[in-house]
């Protein structure tokens, strides 16, 4: 009895051990869970696990992470699928540029010691700060070169104002997962980078805002994975 227990002890260890790492599943369609819409078609039964986080499920399918980082981003309903579709590529460039800026932003927002990065207070930082909210997305898109879609995923909805959509209508949605090499994504960050400090006009901001982005690319590659 006493080894039994033992044995049943270890078991139980080693599947709570499993249960730990974090992982993600295709979903069936025919899942039952709130939502104002049924799904009518889709170009699979299931619904990708990759759409719901990228970063885990490519580790999962022992896809090549020491090479590349991967996205994933769906549209919003649309029309027709072509047209969703189309704009699940057309706009990949403009949603890791999205990405990256946001996480460069809120890298500036906080240094270590909890106080900005730029003064807002300091007229000297004002280029910067119009720089960072206006045009860094836009500088951040046109560095990005090499990002391909690899993999799409639509889906025909039926909305139904019974199951709480504002009114009934068909709208299709489309979502690609895309591969960057991650020599491009780091060069794209590093420059973004650069080009925030080179807006600095006095030493003092530039070298903070040089501590705020110091190790930026491998921050925002951590920070995909949960680890900071």
């Amino acid at each position: 009895m006493t080894k039994l227990l033992s044995l049943l002890l270890v078991v139980a260890f080693i599947g709570s051990a499993c249960s730990s790492k974090k992982t993600v599943k295709d979903i069936d369609n025919s899942e039952t869970i709130a939502r104002d819409f049924e799904v009518r078609d889709a170009s699979s039964t299931t619904r990708p696990g990759w759409i719901e986080d990228a970063t885990v499920w490519v580790e999962q399918e022992n896809m090549d992470t020491s090479k590349y980082r991967f996205f994933s981003f769906e549209t919003e309903p649309k029309v027709n699928r072509e047209i969703a579709c189309n704009l699940a590529k057309a706009n990949v460039r403009a949603d890791i540029a999205s990405e990256i800026t946001t996480f460069i932003q809120k890298s500036l927002a906080a240094s270590e010691e909890g106080a900005p990065a730029i003064d807002p207070n300091n007229p000297k930082t004002q280029p910067m700060r119009e720089f960072v909210s206006n045009t860094l997305a836009e500088r951040v898109q046109s560095l990005i070169h090499g990002a391909a879609v690899i993999k799409t995923y639509w889906e025909k909805r039926n909305y139904l104002q019974k199951m709480g959509a504002k009114k009934d209508y068909i709208g299709f949605t489309c979502a690609s997962l895309v591969r960057m090499e991650n020599s491009r994504l780091k060069a794209a960050i590093e420059k973004a980078s650069e080009d925030i400090v080179n807006k600095a006009d006095d030493a003092e901001t530039k070298a903070n805002v040089k501590k705020a982005l110091e190790n930026i690319d491998e921050d925002f590659v951590k920070a995909r994975k949960g680890e900071v």
